[in-house]
């Protein structure tokens, strides 16, 4: 599960007429873009990983930081690796004498490029144990141990790089050169001067080696404005770098890979589509690409699909973890993809198939304050079905969190369960201390949390305190509907249809119409929006309309579970109607 995305809050016009150049150089064609860039601000978006409010290891004691990298123990990552197939092809020439250590080199590469931290750190080992002087290897190892969140491990490996650097080639030197930028940047992140000198280190380096695709797609990298940035919040101006590396190599799946997390930021969902399939083609022995794949089938209302590339994903790792003898707790990407499994099967009304798949993600450790918030899934599927005391008792593992987003998460479902199950005095307690975990964010991570007072709200709607609630609840429905993504639009969904179900249970009419609604307004083809709405427009006394809605709804709901309550529900209003 993932951690902050970056997104820029401050814009630095700087002269382009360079990069004019080197583009065209490049053989380019398309020149015309932003003279705008992206500098820091941190925002946050469901489901996606690149840097945790803190790292992880910051949490370590010195025993078990010496043992382990991030959170996967270092035995597994220096394991002996084999070379394998299916999972991108990757070619950078490197000082070696050794033909293996360079495939094993490049292998890294391919690992890291599809976020396969582990796999990625045991390639690079490879090629050291072959080559013990592979200067880019350590620069390989750096990055993917930034990936699991140990800074200083990460800059441990590169101190070794830069040992060795006069050993190497100019082009290789550019690249140990960008890193140091990079570091620097990274070890004090709010200095603008610092994110200057990395991006200009990879502008240097460009200048001197246009045609090389790797460095335009740093460069997109750099674009995104933070230096934990690994692709994955691109925006428009990052499209031109990603393009330039593909018309400068055809069958760059990395570039395909970066493309489509930036298009699909912007919505242009099916053109994210079309990259995320040739990124799969190209990488098919990676998990992660089928899940890109799942991603954009299931934005675009193709939930069946989504689902197959789902279990595709899963059913790849899941054979990685037998024959590699590596637990899948230490892959981050296993439960981001269950918990994504898991939504598509509840917006298809297959509660039976989404519950042990949300049970199963939810019991995988996290490992970033953000991987834990987004446990909050299970509980509030409980929720959602009306099982409050599960969902509290499941609300106390995020209670008792060691981190800050966790406990936040878990005092606001635990607020809402008891809430539902009649205890508003409790829920008041909750309320407290929910605000007072919230008290110990960075502003800018409380303002980018789509759902921040959502028990308030449902608090006051529960005192008939209509206008307050109201107002603060179409203020989180705004948020809620404007974060980019697919991860986002179908957990926005769900939150929406929670909304709707408070406001109903509360007789708060207006906000139960006004909600479901915008439900189908965000997805035309979810079943509860029309669901909903037929509730509303019932309590109206508009027969026909409600009608019309539950026919609607029971249409969508096709492959639902046959004991759906909700189906049971209508069919039972449709067959007194006909």
């Amino acid at each position: 599960m993932p951690g902050i995305i970056f997104e820029p809050s401050i814009s630095q016009k700087f002269e382009d007429t360079a990069f004019r150049k080197i583009m065209k150089k490049a053989g380019h064609r398309n020149q015309k873009r932003s003279l705008v860039r992206p500098v820091a601000r941190c925002g946050l978006c469901a489901f996606c990983i690149v840097a945790a409010v803190l790292p992880v290891v910051a949490r370590q004691g010195a025993h078990e930081a010496k043992d382990k990298i991030g959170w996967v123990p270092r035995e597994i990552l220096e394991r002996p690796v084999r070379l394998r197939n299916g999972i991108g092809i990757v070619h950078e020439k490197v000082t070696t004498s050794s033909p293996q250590a360079q495939a094993f080199y490049d292998q890294g590469l391919a690992y890291l490029n599809s976020f396969v931290w582990i796999e990625a750190a045991r390639s690079f080992n490879q090629s050291l144990r072959l080559d013990p002087s592979l200067a880019m290897a350590y620069v390989g190892l750096s990055d993917a141990y930034i990936g699991l969140q140990d800074v200083p491990a990460a800059r441990a490996a590169f101190e070794k790089a830069q040992a060795l650097a006069g050993k190497v080639t100019a082009e290789e030197r550019a690249l140990i050169t960008i890193r140091a930028r990079q570091f620097d940047y990274l070890e004090d992140s709010g200095n603008l001067q610092k994110y200057f000198a990395y991006r200009q280190a990879i502008s240097d380096a460009l200048a001197a080696t246009p045609t090389d695709p790797w460095l335009w797609i740093l460069r997109g990298f750099a674009d995104e404005g933070t230096p934990y940035a690994h692709g994955q919040g691109g925006k428009v101006d990052t499209i031109a770098f990603y393009e330039t590396a593909l018309a400068l190599s055809a069958h760059n799946f990395a570039a395909h890979h970066y493309l489509a997390h930036t298009l699909e930021n912007l919505g242009r969902t099916k053109e994210a589509l079309e990259q995320s399939e040739a990124y799969c083609r190209l990488a098919p022995a990676i998990p992660h690409a089928h899940h890109m794949v799942g991603h954009e089938l299931m934005r675009l209302g193709r939930t069946d699909d989504a689902i197959q590339e789902f279990l595709k994903a899963e059913k790849l790792e899941d054979a990685y973890y037998r024959a590699e003898n590596i637990p899948a707790r230490y892959d981050w990407h296993h439960a981001h993809n269950l918990f994504l499994l898991a939504m598509c099967y509840e917006s298809l009304g297959q509660m039976k198939a989404a519950e042990p798949v949300f049970r199963e993600a939810f019991s995988l450790p996290a490992y970033t304050d953000l991987a834990d918030f987004n446990r909050g899934a299970w509980p509030e599927f409980l929720l959602d079905r009306g099982r409050a005391q599960e969902a509290f008792d499941a609300a106390q593992s995020l209670v008792n969190s060691q981190w800050t987003m966790g406990r936040f998460a878990g005092h606001t479902l635990a607020g809402r369960a008891l809430l539902a199950m009649g205890r508003p005095e409790d829920a008041k307690n909750e309320l407290t201390m929910a605000e007072e975990e919230m008290e110990k964010l960075p502003t800018s991570v409380i303002a980018t949390l789509p759902n921040v007072g959502d028990l308030r709200a449902s608090m006051l709607l529960q005192e008939k305190r209509w206008d307050e609630g109201n107002a603060l609840m179409h203020q989180i429905e705004e948020k809620i509907v404007a974060v980019p993504g697919p991860d986002a639009w179908i957990d926005a969904l769900f939150q929406l249809e929670s909304i709707a179900e408070t406001a109903r249970h509360y007789n708060d009419w207006d906000l139960a119409k006004s909600t479901a609604l915008r439900m189908v307004q965000h997805d035309p083809g979810y079943a509860g929006g029309y669901y909903m709405l037929g509730l509303v427009v019932e309590h109206e006394g508009n027969v026909a309309a409600a009608r019309q809605q539950f026919a609607t709804a029971e249409k969508l709901w096709s492959s639902a579970d046959p004991d759906l309550p909700e189906l049971a529900r209508i069919q039972k209003t449709l067959a007194g109607q006909r």
